[in-house]
């Protein structure tokens, strides 16, 4: 039975063996020609570079041998990994040791081996040359083969280090930060604390626009300069990986100071800035998390403290800590992007609602507005405000609004059918806008259920509108001059330029809820009464959101505003309901003449 001293021995070269990333990988051309020559020289028709796994010999390169491992019981390869030097065994059958092995009774009688040793001390296998009849070896071919050994063993690594070198400041790479963190273990107290730093030299953006001028070599020297400054830094006994375009890291005790690494970076920036006459803003952030030894995944750290550093930027601050509730929103925002491209495909998860905008003086419906609602079979009711931000921001906008404008436009074929001849509002974002087919594809499905234009309103925020002023106007020209409504969403909430605003084509704009829900304040209702005055100055329809009660349906009355919408006359509701709603509203309805919140809802 082996000793604690030799089972964790072995535990730590199978650890070296599989930490280079050798076992069971392709066949390469350089070491078969090593094996090639051993072959040639020895003048023996076997020969192999042998590893000794847990419980076979894997050959990563072999002549003469048609299988790729035998068991490691009994093969003379794995006596050499034990031994961690040279065995000549001149005939297996004689041998008391191996003449019963695979080997041996496979027919073959004479084997040398050399140990395959890395830097460290630990024996990862063998080159070895293997020959059908007894043999002896010369002192100089025994030099030979360990010689070759001494090959094998720099091309291995060699590959090593190609893959966990930066390829540009030649200093480890994030796949050396990965391991580094899943093997302090052995070197640290498990469950010890420690922090994991990251150093985000400057954001992508930044680095395009002084690339742009400067070229590349403007990279190539913040990068020269931070790695020096950083070691300066964090001192000679902390590794330093590049692990990004732009990004160090490093590990350091839980004792470090925080505002050490902060000043040290200023007073960098600082010098760096009298040094060079041409001079980009280059925002250093610090992205920190703790950890605990042999508790966390190398990569997933990086990410943790990308996080903390992206947070450092957004807040205008230079050290960010990791916060879990933070990164839980993250995680939250990247399942619902990912989950949303299956709910467009799939039947059943997505539907649309209908909420009434009502006329202010009379109560009677005037049209709806199709809002989008998202049922996740696991993760229930999504909220609009939840998701479509996120949705807005992707390649998957495009086909939100298909999905919307298809549903809204089979619902309203549906009810003109019936006898509901109104008009629906669906809102599009600012990517809708940059589409070169956006105004055709619109048009096609009017066109494909019947409908004529002036039965859809498209809805835009003063935010998509400003985004690109010059294609929104040519956009909203080219929809009004085919007979499409147009409305401007959300207004005082956005950048809206008042002169630019005068030259859309709009009919209407929709003051946002949240100046509505201020109307029980001076100022407030003072605010709102000049948005209306305005808006009917500049000839738009005004509509106000986001009524709750009966209050505010009388304010707005009494402030001429001409539609509005909200919980007060009705929730969003199912296509059913809309039509039965729609059906008992046919005919005016004077809600002001009346005291109570009418019962023609």
């Amino acid at each position: 039975m082996l000793n604690f001293s030799c089972t964790q021995h072995e535990s730590y070269r199978l650890d070296a063996l599989r930490k280079l990333g050798m076992l069971d990988t392709a066949p390469s051309d350089a070491f078969d020609r090593i094996t090639r020559m051993a072959a040639q020289l020895f003048n023996l028709p076997i020969a192999a570079v042998s590893l000794t796994d847990v419980d076979r010999q894997w050959f990563k390169s072999k002549v003469g041998i048609s299988h790729s491992a035998i068991p490691r019981h009994q093969a003379p390869c794995a006596q050499v990994a034990r031994s961690e030097s040279m065995l000549v065994v001149p005939d297996l059958l004689t041998d008391p040791e191996f003449r019963h092995s695979v080997l041996a009774q496979s027919g073959i009688r004479f084997y040398a081996g050399a140990p395959l040793t890395t830097s460290d001390g630990y024996c990862l296998g063998a080159m070895c040359v293997l020959g059908v009849e007894p043999r002896e070896v010369t002192e100089q071919e025994m030099q030979t083969l360990r010689d070759m050994a001494t090959m094998v063993m720099a091309q291995i690594e060699l590959n090593y280090v190609i893959g966990r070198r930066d390829s540009i400041s030649g200093m480890p790479n994030r796949t050396q930060f990965k391991e580094d963190v899943e093997a302090l273990s052995r070197t640290s107290l498990p469950g010890s604390a420690q922090l994991a730093v990251l150093v985000n030299l400057a954001s992508p953006g930044q680095i395009d626009a002084a690339v742009r001028v400067m070229g590349s070599s403007y990279l190539d020297v913040l990068l020269s300069e931070a790695a020096t400054w950083l070691k300066e830094c964090v001192g000679p006994d902390v590794r330093l990986y590049h692990v990004g375009s732009a990004q160090f890291a490093f590990l350091a005790s839980r004792e470090v100071s925080v505002k050490h690494f902060t000043d040290s970076a200023r007073g960098w920036l600082t010098r760096r800035g009298v040094a060079q006459a041409t001079v980009y803003l280059t925002t250093v952030t610090f992205g920190l998390s703790d950890f605990a030894v042999g508790a966390a995944d190398g990569l997933d750290l990086l990410r943790r403290c990308h996080n903390a550093a992206q947070d450092a930027e957004a807040t205008e601050r230079s050290v960010g800590l990791y916060s879990a509730e933070q990164d839980a929103t993250y995680q939250r925002r990247f399942t619902l992007l990912n989950a949303f491209g299956t709910a467009l495909s799939t039947v059943g998860q997505l539907s649309l609602v209908y909420q009434p905008r009502v006329d202010v003086r009379t109560g009677r419906w005037l049209g709806a507005e199709a809002l989008l609602r998202w049922n996740h079979p696991t993760l229930g009711f999504v909220a609009p405000g939840e998701f479509i931000p996120i949705v807005e921001k992707t390649s998957t906008a495009r086909a939100t609004t298909e999905w919307v404008m298809e549903t809204a436009l089979s619902q309203l074929a549906i009810w003109r059918a019936a006898g509901i001849e109104t008009q629906i509002s669906v809102n599009v974002s600012t990517t809708n806008l940059l589409e070169d087919d956006f105004i055709g594809r619109i048009l096609a499905r009017l066109k494909k259920h019947g409908l004529p234009p002036s039965m859809l309103e498209v809805e835009l925020t003063e935010s998509a509108v400003m985004t690109n002023p010059v294609l929104a106007e040519q956009t909203l020209i080219a929809l009004k001059k085919n007979g499409v409504g147009l409305a401007i969403d959300d207004f005082g909430t956005g950048y809206s330029s008042l002169g630019y605003l005068q030259k859309l084509p709009a009919q209407v704009v929709k003051i946002d809820r949240s100046f509505i829900g201020e109307l029980d304040t001076l100022r407030g209702k003072a605010l709102v009464r000049a948005m209306i005055d305005l808006l009917h100055g500049m000839g738009y329809r005004v509509v106000a959101e986001g009524i709750e009660n009966e209050a505010m349906a009388t304010m707005l009355h009494e402030l001429g505003c001409d539609e509005a919408q909200g919980y007060w006359y009705a929730k969003p509701l199912t296509p059913d309901a809309f039509y039965v709603g729609w059906m008992k509203n046919r005919n005016e309805c004077p809600i002001f003449d009346l005291k109570h919140k009418p019962d023609c809802h």
